[in-house]
């Protein structure tokens, strides 16, 4: 049992509330009304839910700023990254080091639920169990939430099928993990891909993610189809109110209309599209035709930081570019409550009674928040690149004072750069 106690405000989600105090009881969940137990000092603090962070990549987290990787058109990108995967050898034990890096990154930034969409399985990592087991071992050794998202590139589809399975039979039990599916998108994978993942999510009852008007994606889509994606993943029964779709850049109004009529979610990713060169995916216009909203970093491949909040700085920034400005209760609402809608866990995103105990206590009593008028939407505006004093995942403290509880920041990151160096 723990008590979140003396903050300036907590904002719920749904309101705020100054001076108040969260409560997490023992079963981890949002109590309404003292619980008793340990108190976590909040004072000068802004508390919020713990951010979700509803597309990345981890294994990614071992890549990044590669040469030749940078200022490309997609078509190059992919080659060079899978030849980097290659170079080094994806396995079991860089999937667990890349994981615990990429989340313990995501907690030191406010992020206490990250879906990670892994794409690469080569032969030698069989059913791929092993990969899923040793990413969500990087959670539980972290406290951090996962979705491991059984992803597949190019794969045989009868062999993804069967992983995706077997990955959702072994991680069936776990709960910090939920297991869900994914093509890369329509440029990498057929339509007999997403049909038997598909069944696969039917019948796991998992949800279903893919990446969708990527740059490559609009090209391959045209040349070997004659269709765009969202045409495609519509004829294949992936626009449904199970299925949320990355990226989505440079959609037209129609396609727009499309996404919000099937009941698909959608995930921003500003921090990639832009420096890929993708463009802004209009949000806002998705929002307001009643389009759930997430928010991803993506992977360090294209992103090179997990940084959450700093990309919600940019979603803000950007925003009218491609249509309204957006407020910035509106994005955190996207980085909480909209990524968790996307994932199917209405208890995740929120700090009402009987949701999740994942609470982030934001330090605004630095120099970088002075003269700041709105607290709650200055944690956007000031200070790009803060990270909290605490975080808190269902009543248990993974951060506390800045600092990692449960690993130490620096082995983590020293285990990862010991094993890139052995194997370069």
């Amino acid at each position: 049992m723990l008590t979140v106690r003396g903050a300036e405000l907590v904002w719920t989600g749904s309101a705020e509330r100054p001076g108040a105090e969260v409560s997490v009881g023992a079963d981890g969940l949002v109590a309404d009304g003292p619980v008793g137990g340990d108190v976590l000092d909040a004072s000068g603090c802004v508390v919020t839910p713990g951010l979700v962070n509803a597309h990345h990549h981890l294994l990614q987290t071992a890549f990044r700023t590669l040469p030749g990787t940078r200022g490309v058109p997609m078509r190059e990108w992919l080659p060079r990254m899978a030849a980097a995967y290659a170079a080094v050898g994806v396995d079991d034990e860089l999937a667990h080091a890349a994981a615990a890096a990429g989340l313990a990154e995501a907690l030191l930034c406010g992020v206490t639920t990250v879906a990670d969409h892994h794409l690469t399985w080569p032969a030698s990592t069989g059913d791929g169990v092993g990969i899923a087991r040793a990413v969500a071992a990087a959670a539980h050794g972290l406290g951090a939430r996962l979705v491991f998202v059984r992803g597949s590139a190019r794969d045989d589809p009868q062999s993804a099928a069967a992983s995706a399975d077997a990955v959702a039979s072994a991680l069936a039990d776990d709960p910090l993990v939920q297991v869900a599916v994914g093509p890369a998108g329509v440029h990498s994978d057929a339509a007999e891909t997403f049909a038997l993942l598909g069944e696969v999510a039917a019948r796991r009852g998992l949800r279903r993610r893919t990446q969708a008007n990527e740059q490559v994606d609009v090209e391959v889509a045209a040349r070997r189809y004659g269709r765009r994606p969202l045409e495609l993943l519509d004829e294949w029964g992936w626009l449904a109110p199970d299925v949320t779709l990355a990226h989505l850049c440079a959609i037209t109004d129609a396609e727009r209309d499309r996404v919000a009529a099937a009941g698909v979610s959608a995930t921003h990713a500003p921090g990639c599209d832009l420096p890929m060169g993708w463009g802004v995916a209009p949000m806002a216009a998705l929002a307001d035709a009643g389009v759930a909203v997430g928010l991803g970093t993506s992977g360090g491949g294209s992103n090179d930081a997990g940084h959450l909040l700093a990309d919600a700085r940019l979603a803000l920034q950007v925003a009218p570019l491609v249509g309204r400005p957006v407020s910035a209760r509106e994005v955190l609402g996207w980085a909480t409550a909209g990524g968790a809608a996307g994932l199917g866990r209405p208890e995740l995103g929120s700090l009402e009674p009987g949701s999740a105990g994942d609470a982030v206590c934001w330090d605004v009593t630095g120099v970088a928040d002075a003269g700041v008028a709105d607290p709650l939407a200055g944690l956007l505006w000031a200070a790009p690149g803060r990270r909290p004093r605490h975080v808190v995942v269902g009543g248990r403290v993974v951060v506390r004072d800045g600092e990692l509880v449960t690993r130490d920041e620096r082995e983590v990151a020293t285990t990862l750069t010991a094993l890139l160096t052995r194997r370069g």
